[in-house]
């Protein structure tokens, strides 16, 4: 605060300048001068040149959004940010005392119970960071508990989860290799002769990156045939819908809970879950909260399996996973419990029949198709005139207020002017035909 306890502080280290304290950083690579920042503002003045830059930004609430890959524009009951602004939820930390931490485990334990039951797992744990750690925490687990060192993962896995289970694997010894797709899903045939006695696991994602609806009942059956693991990585909402990957045969079920009313918050954070058959419940990273009682007989709530990570474990700990992603996942439980079973039901049917509809009104614009016939959800890929710039087309398209769909072309360039289009229950009829007017009169 002062210059005194400047040089008081610098004294304490043994440095005699500010710069003392940056040697060790090369000079070639350190700034020099002043950067060029405007003085100092008042706090008007610079509260008014932040909501300036903000306002720069697109967002969802004023653009309709038809980009997912990976994160949506769902609707966030307002409740949602109601709950999770209480500070015995915001300041909470990992609950390593049960007597006073009672209300943090038991949203916890809400939060493994709704994703048991969406899943149709028999445990589930709490703190993943996301879907993609979740992923790759699984390929481990997976390895770990076949002993066996190859992983398959399937090539219509979003390709930021693939990257980070690559980065796992590498650090474990594991191979990964890739299956790839047909018609906008895994090729089966290809799969299977890809599967041997050294296979750990098969991973899956269901939807896929494409937004297409893998066979996970038959993928699941040529793994197991090698007794190897099925995992499978599913949007949750999509689960109100579809099968239970449980009960297709998934031995771990992983997947990202941004849809489940966690705002997209320009990339993050958002929270992974990850749930198993009861065969492998010791083996799971995170935290499991366990529903006990006390001595009296009253209900209450405990950490449980606990020998692992910063506790006893170290090296032989099941994973390295030790933060707490509980306010996200306490925002996941609010959003399922003010939904209810048949609220799960409709938006995911808003989601399946606005996507549909969006797909047959895109599709109709001349040189625009579909790039698969598979079935999708919520997502679907357009094949665009080859040739299209497609991160122009978003530009043009941004300036009517629209954000755009996804540029294959990154990841799949063997799909040419491919375009991922996202539709959730925020787009109206109105959004979707002006979205496919200002395409067709851009292309």
């Amino acid at each position: 605060m002062t210059e005194q306890n400047e040089r008081d502080m610098l004294a304490a280290v043994g440095a005699q300048s500010m710069e003392d304290l940056f040697v060790d950083i090369p000079k070639n690579v350190r700034y020099e001068g002043t950067l060029p920042m405007s003085g100092a503002l008042d706090e008007a003045a610079l509260l008014r040149h932040m909501t300036q830059l903000a306002g720069k930004n697109a967002d969802s609430d004023r653009y309709a959004s038809f980009l997912g890959a990976g994160l949506y524009d769902h609707q966030v009951p307002v409740v949602i940010n109601h709950v999770i602004s209480r500070s015995e939820f915001y300041t909470a930390y990992t609950p390593y005392q049960p007597e006073v931490s009672q209300g943090e485990l038991q949203a916890i334990f809400e939060f493994q119970s709704y994703i048991c039951e969406l899943t149709g797992m028999e445990v589930a744990n709490a703190s993943m960071y996301d879907g993609a750690t979740a992923m790759a925490e699984a390929a481990s687990l997976a390895s770990g508990a076949t002993k066996r060192k190859k992983i398959i993962i399937a090539s219509t896995v979003h390709p930021e989860t693939r990257a980070v289970v690559r980065t796992y694997a590498y650090g474990l010894g594991i191979e990964v290799v890739e299956a790839g797709f047909e018609n906008g899903v895994t090729d089966l045939k290809q799969l299977e002769n890809m599967i041997d006695d050294d296979t750990a696991a098969v991973l899956v994602q269901s939807p896929n990156f494409f937004g297409a609806v893998e066979n996970v009942k038959s993928i699941g059956e040529l793994v197991h045939a090698q007794k190897g693991l099925l995992v499978v990585s599913a949007n949750p909402l999509s689960l109100g819908l579809l099968e239970a990957p449980g009960r297709l045969g998934a031995d771990i079920t992983v997947g990202d809970a941004q849809p489940l009313g966690i705002s997209g918050s320009y990339g993050g954070p958002t929270c992974g879950y990850f749930a198993v058959s009861k065969a492998l419940m010791r083996k799971i990273p995170g935290r499991i909260v366990g529903q006990t009682t006390d001595k009296n007989g009253k209900r209450g709530f405990v950490l449980t399996l606990q020998a692992r990570e910063q506790h006893i474990r170290r090296d032989k700990a099941t994973s390295n996973i030790c933060s707490n992603q509980a306010l996200l996942a306490l925002s996941a439980s609010v959003y399922l419990s003010v939904m209810g079973r048949q609220g799960m039901i409709d938006v995911c049917d808003l989601n399946l029949k606005k996507a549909h509809y969006a797909a047959k009104q895109l599709g109709s614009i001349h040189d625009v198709e579909p790039a698969f016939t598979s079935p999708f959800f919520n997502e679907f890929v357009l094949k665009l005139p080859e040739g299209t710039d497609i991160d122009a087309l978003n530009e043009k398209l941004l300036e009517e207020g629209f954000i755009g769909g996804y540029n294959l072309s990154r990841e799949y360039p063997e799909l040419g002017s491919a375009l991922l289009i996202a539709v959730t229950e925020r787009r109206s009829k109105e959004d979707i035909d002006r979205f496919a007017e200002i395409l067709e009169g851009s292309l």
